[in-house]
């Protein structure tokens, strides 16, 4: 048998972290068992499905390094199949035209919850006589169509994260609508769980992996798999993706979507990563870093866990942090350059950038954080506290001074960063100056601050640029 597994997004809204996850553990578990990852765009809620978010999905899946093996289907295309099968279920006695109203539906529950009772369907119109279901049709009563649910039916599977499951009839909230409300003699647009069996089974899917928020769903369509004939998948069902209070991850949660953690300065390579982690472990104990196609070598569903997964901002700041370490200065320029110039910068020649990058590198967290990073070169910096008092200490002045002075016996053009140890060597030498205090002065005068990158670094690429000077006689 070969594995085929799909992914199938609505196209209602931009691609969830949630989405993405399942995404990638249906990828690596295609790629582990040299199986086949498909997409299916569930693009039947007309007023909400917009063409620009299924771009946003399939563009989001690419940024973090999937790919699929088929062009993805889109669902709205196969209404006549799924007009087929309700039509079938109908014809079976299996599904039935139910024509209660919008009010009475809504008088039913506000009576259910009052008397402390689950609200369900209580399948009034399941037996209608001829007479009876002409009386609706000619009152002008539209219909649903639902299926019939047995309520001492038991429904089991094995789930291959949760093991053997085990559901009854009357669990279901009643007779389940696949058919959204139409005229006495149409079939309205088909409903989710009836699309997804027909649409399953007709992209031969072997393994439904999900999230644990279906496993009802599941229930249902097991159920609607029998009544047309047709062989069931095996499931999955992952846990939720919770934030820090134990509660589902959600839009009030702030960052939510794939977009969003891009525009943060978050790498695909560092999301991917944390993404697998998430309700995910490997076998190899304390292994956290690796990429999605070393994954797909040892992912197993048997590892993945039950318990709903905290999502960890600091877990995943830190592996971003990691990715951005590891890239030459070359690659690091490429993500940062866009982003510095929407800022407005105006960058000096690429190699100058490409040194600024080693230099800054070490420090980014999000790719983002350049800006900050980068802006003490840019523009001159405002004098923190301690730096001014650094500079008002005895000799600090002084010791600028006599370093200006060194620097006019040569034209030091394309001073690099041993040209600015030999300097203040020379000043430290022949004018008896103690080092830390021309370091700690310089550093002060050039960043405006005692913490931050490389001092030598920093002066070295200020004096290409011409500014160092300039900030070392601003203070004097």
């Amino acid at each position: 048998m070969t594995v085929r597994v799909r992914l199938a997004p609505s196209p209602t809204g931009t691609l969830h972290i949630g989405t993405a996850r399942t995404a990638l553990f249906n990828w690596l578990f295609a790629r582990k068992k040299n199986g086949k990852f498909l997409i299916r765009i569930e693009d039947t809620d007309k007023e909400r499905s917009k063409s620009e978010f299924t771009d946003n999905i399939l563009k989001g899946l690419q940024w973090l390094g999937l790919d699929w093996d088929q062009s993805p289907i889109l669902q709205s295309k196969r209404i006549k199949d799924h007009r087929l099968a309700i039509k079938y279920l109908l014809d079976k006695g299996l599904a039935y035209r139910c024509y209660t109203t919008e009010e009475e539906l809504e008088k039913m529950r506000e009576k259910q919850i009052s008397n402390n009772q689950a609200p369900r369907y209580d399948n009034r119109h399941r037996d209608l006589s001829p007479e009876q279901e002409l009386k609706f049709i000619n009152e002008k009563r539209s219909s649903v169509i639902r299926f019939r649910i047995d309520d001492y039916e038991s429904i089991q599977w094995n789930d291959l994260v949760r093991g053997k499951m085990n559901w009854l009839g009357k669990d279901l909230g009643g007779d389940m609508v696949i058919s959204r409300r139409a005229e006495s003699n149409e079939i309205g647009d088909p409903l989710y769980n009836l699309v997804v069996v027909v649409d399953d089974s007709y992209m031969e899917i072997t393994h439904v992996i999900r999230g644990e928020d279906h496993i009802a769903n599941t229930a249902k369509q097991l159920l609607l798999y029998k009544a047309l004939n047709l062989n069931p998948p095996i499931f999955a069902h992952t846990p939720l993706i919770l934030n820090t209070d134990g509660k589902k991850l959600s839009k009030r949660d702030g960052v939510t979507s794939i977009e969003d953690f891009k525009a943060m300065g978050y790498t695909p390579e560092a999301l991917a990563n944390y993404m697998t982690l998430l309700g995910w472990s490997p076998e190899e104990e304390n292994r956290e870093r690796f990429t999605i196609n070393e994954a797909s070598n040892f992912f197993s569903l048997d590892r993945v866990n039950k318990a709903g997964a905290k999502f960890n901002w600091e877990k995943l700041n830190w592996l971003n942090s990691q990715v951005i370490h590891e890239w030459e200065p070359e690659k690091l320029f490429k993500e940062i350059e866009p982003i510095m110039l929407k800022k407005g910068l105006k960058l000096p020649e690429k190699e100058w950038c490409v040194d600024l990058a080693e230099l800054i590198g070490p420090s980014l967290t999000l790719i983002n954080d350049c800006i900050d990073e980068t802006k003490v070169f840019f523009e001159e910096p405002h004098l923190e506290k301690d730096a001014i008092d650094q500079l008002s200490l005895e000799g600090a002045k002084e010791c600028l001074k006599l370093l200006l002075e060194e620097l006019s016996k040569s034209p030091w053009d394309g001073l690099n960063k041993n040209d600015a140890k030999q300097l203040i060597n020379n000043v430290v030498k022949n004018r008896n100056i103690k080092k830390g205090l021309i370091m700690k002065s310089l550093r002060a005068a050039l960043l405006g601050s005692l913490t931050g990158p490389d001092l030598l670094s920093s002066w070295a690429l200020l004096a290409r640029i011409k500014k160092d000077q300039i900030r070392i006689k601003r203070v004097l």
